[in-house]
């Protein structure tokens, strides 16, 4: 049987919601992380805060960090960064603020 198009605007906006949820759950989440961790009392430019994330979440996932970006996955990555060969002890260590 087939979802009248009113059901299926009414489950996507249910599922749109949920999503919103979940993302802002895990912001705070690593904001809350990142400023234990001493990265809110640095000054750090926004492209290179971003790169040196993306290389911690590649070692996490059992990439190899600080690869050339083109496997940056579609939720928001766009490749045109550059990667850094930061740890994430290194980021906490420099001078700046995010």
């Amino acid at each position: 049987m087939k979802k009248p198009t009113s059901k299926i605007r009414e489950e996507l906006a249910r599922l749109q919601e949920q999503l919103k949820q979940a993302e802002t759950r895990d912001a705070e989440r690593i904001g809350r992380i990142a400023l234990k961790a001493g990265l809110g009392e640095i000054e750090i430019d926004d492209a290179d805060l971003q790169a040196a994330f993306e290389d911690v979440a590649k070692r996490f996932r059992g990439t190899k960090a600080g690869s050339n970006g083109k496997e940056k996955s579609a939720a928001g990555a766009t490749g045109t960064l550059p990667a850094t060969s930061l740890s994430a002890g290194a980021v906490a260590g420099q001078a700046g603020e995010a």
